[in-house]
C-alpha cells in the first residue's frame, strides 16, 4: 500500500481543523445579534457647535447609551427614556404605535435580521408612524405600513437624516420633513402614497438621493424649499415623477436653487388618486418632471422616458394653479436651466390642455419638454435634441454641468432652532399646520381663511379641535390629532392662526 506524502497529511489536517472550527462556531459559539454598526452620522453631532472640524468629530467614539427595543415592547417608551446622543435600536417585530420625538440628537435604528424588519403597522387606525420636532434626528431601517397620515413627518427639526426605510400606504405623505434645515433623505423605497411619497416642504439645504418611488401620486416633491439636490432617484409609475414648485398661501413664498440630476424618470402614467380638490389632484397622469413657478431649477443628465403626457412641463402659477390667490407669491418660473438629458418615447398620450395645445400645432403627440406661461432668463443646452413646445424664449445655456456641486447640505450642522414664547405660535404653524392648510388654496385640509371664519375670536375652539378632531366634512380627509403638542403650543398656534392676514 502506497504511503501518503507528508504534504497531503498536512493539507488533510488543515482541512479537518477548518471543518472543526466551523462546526464549533456554528453549534456552540455565541450568537452575536449586535451586527449593525453605530450610525456614522452620530459622530458629527457636535460639529459647528464648537471649533471642531468634521475630521476631529469623526474620530470620536460613540459615548451615548444604546437602548434596545424588542418585540412586545414600545418604541415610544424608549424615546421617553433616551437622552440627547442616545441610540435606540429596534429589533424585528410589529409595533403599532405613533412615535413622537421631541428631544434633540436621538437616533432610531431598526435592526434587520435574516430579512426580518422592525415594522410599524398603523392598521389604518393610527395617523402617523414617526413625528419628530427635535434637531439632529436619525431614522433608518424601518418598514412602515398602513398609516392614515404620514410615514415620517418632521416638524421644524434641523439636521435630520432619514434613510433606508421601506414605506408603503401611509396615507397623505410618506416622508415629509417640514420647515427643517440641513437634511438628508436617502435609500428609501416608497409606494402607494396618496399625495407625495417624499415631500420636502418649506425646507433649506436638503439632499434627496438614491430613493425609489413608485405607484404614488407625486414621487418626489420640492415645495416652497430652497437649496435642494435631487439625485440618483428612480421615479416610476407615479402620476408625476419629480416636482419642484411654489404652492401659494404658505408662509415661505419661494422655491429656488434646486438641482434635479442623474435621476431615472420612467413611465409615470399612474392614474391620479389624490384627494379631490387638493393641489396634487391637478397633476396630469403621464408627467415626468413638473416645474411650476420655481426659480433657478437645473435639470441635468436625467433619463426621462415613457411619460405619456410630457417629459418635462414648465408652467407658471396662472397656468398650473389658476384658482390660487396669493399676491405675495411671484408666479413665474425664472432662470430654469435644462442641460443634457436622455429623453425619448414621451408624450404618447397627452391629456387636457397639453393635448388641446398640441392639436393646434397639428400634432397628436405631446412633447419631451413643454413650457407655457411666464418666466424669464431660462436656457437650454442643444434644444434640437428634444421635441419641444414653448421654448422660443429660451437662450443657450451658459453652463455645461454642475459637477462642482456635490451636495446642498451645509458643511456642518446648523444650530438647533431657538424658540421664544412669542415665536412658539409661528413655529408651530410653520412646522405642523402649514403643510395641510394654506391661504387661498386647498392643500389637504381647509384653507386657513375657512378656519378663521369657523373659529372667529375663539382660539380655544381650535385647541379643542386639534386635540380631538372630528371629521365633519366628507370632502376633506380626517385630520390627525395634535394632542402630543403642549397646551402652551396649541394655544399659541390657535392665536397665531386667527391673527394671520393674507
Amino acid at each position: 500500500m502506497k504511503k501518503k506524502s507528508p504534504f497531503l497529511k498536512i493539507l488533510g489536517s488543515i482541512v479537518l481543523l477548518g471543518i472543526g472550527v466551523f462546526l464549533g462556531k456554528s453549534f456552540f459559539g455565541q450568537k452575536n445579534m449586535e451586527t449593525v454598526p453605530i450610525p456614522s452620522s452620530m459622530k458629527y453631532r457636535n460639529v459647528g457647535h464648537t471649533k471642531d472640524t468634521t475630521q476631529v468629530a469623526s474620530d470620536r467614539e460613540f459615548t451615548g447609551k444604546i437602548i434596545e427595543v424588542k418585540k412586545g415592547s414600545s418604541i415610544q417608551d424608549a424615546v421617553k427614556e433616551a437622552n440627547p446622543g442616545d441610540l435606540i435600536r429596534v429589533y424585528p417585530g410589529t409595533y403599532s404605535e405613533n412615535v413622537y420625538i421631541d428631544k434633540d440628537d436621538i437616533s432610531l435604528q431598526g435592526v434587520v435580521i435574516k430579512g426580518e424588519w422592525p415594522t410599524l403597522d398603523g392598521k389604518k387606525k393610527i395617523n402617523d408612524a414617526f413625528l419628530y420636532s427635535g434637531n439632529g434626528i436619525l431614522i433608518e431601517n424601518f418598514k412602515i405600513i398602513n398609516y392614515k397620515g404620514n410615514g415620517i413627518m418632521g416638524q421644524a427639526g434641523n439636521n435630520f437624516v432619514i434613510r433606508n426605510n421601506w414605506i408603503i400606504d401611509t396615507g397623505v405623505y410618506g416622508i415629509f420633513p417640514q420647515y427643517g434645515k440641513n437634511g438628508l433623505v436617502e435609500h428609501n423605497i416608497l409606494s402607494k402614497i396618496a399625495d407625495a411619497a417624499i415631500y420636502i416642504g418649506m425646507c433649506d439645504n436638503v439632499d434627496v438621493r438614491h430613493n425609489e418611488v413608485f405607484d404614488n401620486v407625486a414621487g418626489i416633491e420640492i415645495e416652497n424649499s430652497r437649496h435642494c439636490l435631487v439625485e440618483n432617484n428612480y421615479a416610476h409609475n407615479n402620476t408625476g415623477g419629480l416636482l419642484a414648485f411654489v404652492t401659494p398661501g404658505l408662509p415661505i413664498k419661494t422655491t429656488f436653487d434646486v438641482i434635479l440630476r442623474n435621476n431615472f424618470v420612467v413611465n409615470n402614467n399612474h392614474e391620479n388618486f389624490g384627494a379631490p380638490g387638493s393641489t396634487v389632484s391637478g397633476i396630469p397622469s403621464g408627467t415626468g418632471i413638473l416645474i411650476m413657478a420655481a426659480d433657478d431649477v437645473i435639470v441635468e443628465n436625467n433619463i426621462i422616458t415613457g411619460n405619456n403626457n410630457t417629459g418635462i412641463t414648465i408652467v407658471d402659477l396662472a397656468t398650473g394653479a389658476p384658482k390660487a390667490n396669493d399676491p405675495n407669491s411671484e408666479g413665474n418660473p425664472d432662470r430654469v436651466v435644462i442641460l443634457d438629458n436622455i429623453m425619448f418615447n414621451n408624450g404618447n398620450d397627452p391629456t387636457g390642455e397639453i393635448k388641446a395645445i398640441m392639436l393646434t400645432q397639428m400634432d397628436t403627440k405631446g412633447p419631451d419638454i413643454f413650457a407655457y406661461g411666464g418666466g424669464t432668463g431660462s436656457t437650454i443646452r442643444d434644444k434640437n435634441k428634444y421635441r419641444t413646445f414653448g421654448l422660443d424664449g429660451y437662450g443657450a445655456s451658459q453652463i455645461t454641468d454642475t459637477e462642482d456641486i456635490a451636495t446642498m447640505m451645509t458643511p456642518s450642522p446648523v444650530p438647533p432652532r431657538s424658540v421664544s414664547k412669542e415665536e412658539l405660535g409661528e413655529l408651530t404653524y410653520y412646522g405642523v399646520c402649514a403643510g395641510c392648510h394654506a391661504f387661498g388654496t386647498r392643500l389637504i385640509g381647509p384653507p386657513t381663511e375657512i378656519l378663521q371664519a369657523i373659529h372667529h375670536d375663539n382660539p380655544q375652539g381650535i385647541v379643542d379641535y386639534i386635540t380631538a378632531p372630528k371629521n365633519l366634512r366628507e370632502d376633506y380627509p380626517e385630520m390627525p390629532p395634535q394632542n402630543y403638542l403642549s397646551e402652551e403650543a396649541k394655544m399659541a398656534v390657535a392665536e397665531y392662526i386667527l391673527a394671520l392676514k393674507h
